[in-house]
């Protein structure tokens, strides 16, 4: 018989708990039929469903919420801007364009760009690649630091035109042969 009450008791004590809002008491924004809800009030009712969430680690955030990686520039060559462009862009998403010399088919430029992508991840650097045109790609590195340890590796390629990374370009070596 005690037991019974006590698990009536636990049974019931969430819903005697549980705050109800009164209609009076409610925001009036909450009055609102939900398909007549605003972005803003689907905004304020995410924050409403998250506030008692914990935080997330700073290696699961967006990245546009991440903190911005703290820079050492007592190591860095002043002389050297590449350096400080390198090391601002650790972490974060970096986009380079890279052209095929010649005038390659759209199949010859993704074989030639997918065999280079697959020599980069053979390399641990890991890029997605997007054919932009036939002889362009763009290759989309998540932590931007490789970037520039793929340029190094790209130019050197035989059939690299050049490579762009946050407007500059770098041409590659054997694109003088051509000339």
């Amino acid at each position: 018989m005690q037991a019974s009450f006590i698990l009536l008791c636990l049974a019931l004590a969430p819903v005697v708990l549980a705050k109800k809002f009164a209609e009076e008491e409610k925001p009036a924004w909450a009055k609102k039929d939900i398909r007549d809800y605003s972005e803003a009030d689907l905004e304020r009712l995410l924050d409403q469903w998250d506030e008692d969430e914990e935080p997330l680690e700073p290696d699961e955030l967006p990245e546009h919420l991440r903190p911005q990686p703290k820079i050492d520039l007592s190591n860095l060559d002043s002389k050297n801007p590449e350096d400080l462009l390198k090391v601002s862009k650790k972490g974060r998403t970096l986009m380079t364009f890279v052209s095929v010399t010649g005038n390659p088919t759209r199949e010859e430029g993704e074989t030639i760009t997918k065999l280079w992508q697959t020599s980069l991840w053979n390399n641990h650097i890991q890029a997605e690649r997007y054919m932009v045109d036939d002889n362009r790609a763009i290759f989309l590195f998540k932590d931007g630091g490789h970037a520039w340890e793929a340029k190094d590796f790209l130019v050197e390629q035989d059939r690299c035109k050049g490579v762009s990374i946050e407007n500059k370009e770098y041409p590659g070596i054997h694109v003088k042969d051509e000339l």
